[in-house]
């Protein structure tokens, strides 16, 4: 079914103190581009009265002090900035990052990797190559405290999640379904395959910027052998890089 863009973006209320505003009914780069840069603008006017923003894969949400500022005043400032301009054509907000988390694909440490590969129909090789040379954005950070999903990958990665759960898998763990990654941030379940391993902390609670991802941030998951893997574990930062995007 064809999204009807045209009834996009809407705004719904979450309870008495929340407000989302959508700009498409399903996973899209315009609509995640879209619901980035929106909040960015929230954030950046700084009204009275909201106490929270984020962004999810398509949308905005906002939570406000309701004895701060009137439902209907915000829903009025959130319509107006919804007009305001094509949200679908919107830049993302700039300090963003492009970073750089070294990974093991295969092997012991991700055993679902060439099952994935045959899943797209590419040899093992090839999935390599397409895998580690992938720029992905991180559309949403959700599940666990930093925890990013990013996307999208090449149309051939469109494989479905797994009919069973995998009971666990490790902190650090790069999974892929329906052309996303998710980078594990703890030991959890999944139903998603495992087809790397990094060393990366997504988390580092009292630090000034407390996540490694942010929603806009960019990430490429360069391969390295298991013996490097092993001394980047020992790295405080897993081997992670970055520099910032202009």
């Amino acid at each position: 079914m064809a999204l009807d863009v045209a009834a996009y973006p809407i705004i719904r209320t979450v309870g008495i103190d929340g407000l989302l505003v959508s700009f498409g009914d399903r996973l899209g780069e315009p609509a995640n581009r879209a619901a980035i840069a929106f909040r960015a603008e929230v954030e950046r006017a700084g009204w009275d009265g909201v106490e929270e923003t984020s962004s999810s894969l398509v949308s905005c949400y906002l939570r406000f002090d309701p004895l701060a500022v009137r439902h209907a005043d915000l829903e009025a400032k959130l319509r107006a900035l919804m007009g305001s301009r094509d949200w679908l054509e919107a830049e993302l907000p700039h300090g963003r990052r492009l970073h750089r988390i070294p990974t093991v694909y295969g092997g012991t440490l991700a055993p679902q990797f060439g099952e994935a590969a045959a899943a797209a129909g590419l040899s093992e090789a090839d999935a390599l190559g397409s895998l580690s040379s992938a720029r992905v954005r991180v559309t949403a950070l959700g599940f666990a405290p930093g925890q990013p999903y990013l996307g999208q990958l090449p149309e051939c990665w469109d494989v479905p999640r797994q009919q069973a759960l995998t009971p666990k898998v490790p902190k650090g763990a790069l999974v892929l379904a329906i052309r996303q990654f998710v980078l594990f941030a703890v030991t959890a379940p999944t139903g998603w395959r495992h087809v790397g391993q990094t060393a990366a902390t997504l988390f580092r609670m009292g630090d000034a910027r407390p996540f490694l991802l942010a929603p806009g941030d960019e990430v490429i998951f360069p391969a390295v052998s298991e013996d490097a893997f092993s001394n980047m574990a020992a790295d405080p930062g897993g081997g992670a890089s970055w520099e910032a995007l202009p």
